[in-house]
């Protein structure tokens, strides 16, 4: 699998052009009636910025736990009624290990947000898809090979007219965009290497009162390799998708280092990688993640370095090129690299604060006026290009793409969901 053929299963469009009239069958003042499936800090959080910030409706919640769906049906109720939208009817909620198949087989929404822990990611968007509905499905597409692979074969079921998106905004928040523009115009000349880093303090515990160790893996999945896919694929992932993006390549090859050398709590995630991916022409990503301490680091971004100058695309600080086509997005321009604070919503501000957003209204103008997206393709490779680094980090080896994929690693949640009906 090239990056050809990933790519020619689908993609989309980073700006879309709104037609004056509907061509899905919905009219332009209609709102899209949205499911969320999982009301996680996160779901819960993107979800809100659909119906706040778009025609999107939350029409239906779904949680595996109850006291997650009350709660997400509390929030929602109270978002909706600012709003001037009606509440959510009781036939619309659902919990268990089968309110995935439940919220898809609804007849009362028309698109479906995963915000469901990443193991589970492409078995509920198989679902998703399947039904017909329009998707916007977190990252990362499957947590291992297996599901990777399983998930373009997915992306091959999309109807002409389904959207499905991936969760990578980072790439539509406007200095991150305009940037890129930049940059994909030759502003840098040729790309020599890249810098990059994602140092973020550690998760939080999720306790709920006689839940047994099962139930403490799911509510605590960031600590969980197989329910996450660890912090390179699970959380690091928004730098490699930029990278990954900005270079229009995946990692052809990766060495890696890292461990767990500060968490002491249940987990086996480590809280530490030092990853040298190369790219296409011999350039290399040097890539450094932390997550572990509670003393409010937070520091997240990539330097590129071309023969004509170089480029800073931090979550925080000035965006801007130095060198022969020097250029700056103004309104980074007086705040301090570094100087954000971490949002475990996802919900960052600075040069991310309308990242959200305008990914949400390109996906519901997707919807209602075309052209339809199929972003599957595009976020498996993101996902493969972050397990490449994990995996040369597990085995201490240099590890190629082709090793990668003939491995076709899997993880196993080793649990059975039916105790949870």
């Amino acid at each position: 699998m090239n990056r050809r053929e990933f790519l020619e299963v689908g993609a989309a469009s980073s700006l879309l052009l709104l037609k004056p009239r509907s061509v899905f069958g919905y009219e332009s003042n209609s709102a899209v009636r949205l499911g969320l499936l999982g009301c996680g800090n996160r779901g819960t959080s993107v979800a809100t910025s659909f119906a706040q910030n778009t025609t999107a409706h939350i029409a239906a919640v779904a949680d595996l736990f109850p006291d997650n769906l009350a709660a997400g049906r509390a929030h929602f109720d109270q978002v909706n009624a600012t709003l001037n939208r009606p509440p959510i009817d009781p036939s619309q909620l659902f919990h268990g290990p089968h309110a995935f198949e439940q919220l898809v087989a609804s007849s009362g929404i028309d698109a479906i947000q995963i915000s469901t822990p990443p193991f589970f990611h492409v078995q509920h968007l198989e679902a998703a898809v399947a039904s017909g509905k329009h998707v916007y499905c977190e990252k990362p597409v499957g947590i291992d090979v297996k599901q990777s692979q399983h998930a373009l074969e997915i992306a091959k079921r999309v109807k002409p007219t389904q959207s499905v998106d991936v969760g990578f905004q980072c790439r539509m928040a406007p200095p991150i965009a305009a940037i890129a523009e930049k940059i994909h115009a030759g502003a840098l000349g040729k790309i020599g290497s890249v810098a990059a880093n994602y140092n973020a303090p550690a998760s939080t515990e999720k306790l709920r009162p006689g839940s047994g160790p099962d139930e403490y893996r799911l509510r605590n999945w960031l600590w969980d390799r197989a329910l996450s896919g660890d912090i390179l694929v699970e959380q690091n992932i928004h730098i490699i998708d930029l990278c990954n993006w900005l270079l229009g390549a995946h990692p052809l090859k990766a060495t890696a280092t890292g461990g767990r050398n500060i968490l002491t709590h249940f987990g086996d995630c480590w809280d530490n990688y030092q990853v040298d991916f190369t790219y296409p022409g011999d350039v290399h990503l040097s890539f450094n993640s932390t997550q572990f301490g509670d003393y409010g680091l937070f520091d997240a971004g990539l330097k590129f370095y071309g023969s004509l100058g170089s480029a800073t695309v931090p979550y925080s600080g000035p965006v801007q090129i130095t060198g022969a086509q020097a250029w700056a997005w103004t309104d980074s321009t007086d705040t301090a690299p570094g100087s954000g604070k971490f949002a475990a919503n996802g919900a960052f501000t600075d040069n991310l604060k309308f990242a959200d957003r305008d990914k949400e209204r390109t996906f519901i103008d997707s919807i209602v006026a075309g052209p339809a997206h199929n972003q599957i393709a595009a976020g498996v490779e993101t996902a493969l290009s972050c397990m490449l680094g994990r995996m040369a980090g597990l085995t201490r080896h240099e590890v190629t793409w082709e090793d990668l994929l003939a491995h076709g690693e899997t993880y196993q949640l080793g649990f059975d969901m039916a105790q949870f009906a």
